[in-house]
C-alpha cells in the first residue's frame, strides 16, 4: 500500500475519532520529571499532536537510563531535557517545548494540564500544592519495578482532588519505595500510556479514572483502588470479630 495514500495526507488522520484536534490544539501541558515515564509521556504528547509543553528536569542522562527511560548511547552525560526537546523536534519540529533543566518551582508557569513524573511523595505533594488551584488536570504517575498507579484529579471533580491528597502522605512512599530502585522501559512506556490515555479521555469529556493499579506480573487491574483498599479492612474487621 502507497503512504501517499489520500487518506494519510495528515499524520492524524488515524487518530481523529480518539483525539479531537481543534480541543488538543487550545491546550498546553506541563510534564513534571521527564525520566523513565515523563520522558514517555512527553514524547507520546508529542506524537498525538500536543502543540505546547513545559518539561522541567534537573538531571542528566546516565547509562541506566538508558536502559529504563529510553535515552540514546549518544545522550548520555547531556541533560534530560535537552535530549527529550531534541526527540520531540524530530516528530515535529513545530511543537514548542520549553525546557526547563530544573526541579519545578513555583516561579514557573504551569500549563493547563499537568504531568506529575517525579519520584517522591515529598516533590509530588509540594507540586499538587502549587498545582491544584491553577491547572485543569493533574495526572500523576507512579511505578515500582511492575506495578504502576496511575491517580487523576479533576477541576470539576472536588472529589478526585480530595481523593488524590489522600495518598500524599510519608507512608504512602514507604509503602510505595524508590520507584527508580527496580524500573523498566516496558512498564514506563504502559504507565505513560495510560497517563495521555487519561488526557485524551479528558479531551473528549469523557469520565476519568481517579485511582488505578496494575499489577503486570499478577495481570490485576483495579480501578477504584481506594474502595478496593477499603473492602479488605471490612472483611479483615468482619474476619476479627468472628
Amino acid at each position: 500500500m502507497s503512504a501517499s495514500t489520500e487518506e494519510d495526507t495528515s499524520r492524524f488522520s488515524r487518530q481523529s475519532g480518539l483525539v479531537p484536534k481543534d480541543v488538543i490544539d487550545a491546550t498546553a501541558a506541563s510534564v513534571i520529571g521527564v525520566g523513565a515515564i515523563g520522558r514517555n509521556v512527553a514524547v507520546q504528547l508529542a506524537a498525538i499532536g500536543l502543540p505546547s509543553m513545559h518539561i522541567f528536569d534537573p538531571d542528566r542522562v546516565d547509562m541506566t537510563n538508558i536502559t529504563t527511560q529510553g535515552f540514546f548511547n549518544e545522550d548520555y552525560g547531556n541533560s534530560k531535557v535537552s535530549c527529550v526537546q531534541s526527540f520531540i523536534s524530530n516528530i515535529d519540529p513545530n511543537i514548542k517545548v520549553t525546557g526547563i533543566d530544573d526541579r519545578y518551582r513555583q516561579i514557573y508557569r504551569l500549563g493547563q494540564v499537568v504531568f506529575c513524573c517525579v519520584d517522591s511523595i515529598t516533590d509530588r505533594a509540594f507540586i499538587w500544592e502549587a498545582a491544584k488551584d491553577q491547572c485543569k488536570l493533574f495526572i500523576d504517575g507512579r511505578m515500582q519495578g511492575e506495578t504502576i498507579r496511575i491517580l487523576v484529579a479533576d477541576s470539576d471533580n472536588i472529589s478526585s482532588k480530595i481523593k488524590y491528597e489522600d495518598t500524599l502522605f510519608v507512608q504512602e512512599e514507604a509503602q510505595e519505595g524508590n520507584c527508580t530502585a527496580k524500573s523498566t522501559i516496558y512498564a514506563a512506556n504502559i504507565a505513560a500510556g495510560l497517563m495521555v490515555h487519561q488526557f485524551t479521555r479528558w479531551l473528549r469529556k469523557f469520565p476519568t479514572e481517579e485511582d488505578s493499579l496494575i499489577n503486570l506480573l499478577s495481570s490485576e487491574w483495579i480501578t477504584d483502588v481506594g474502595a478496593e483498599v477499603g473492602h479488605e479492612e471490612k472483611e479483615t474487621e468482619i474476619e476479627s470479630q468472628r
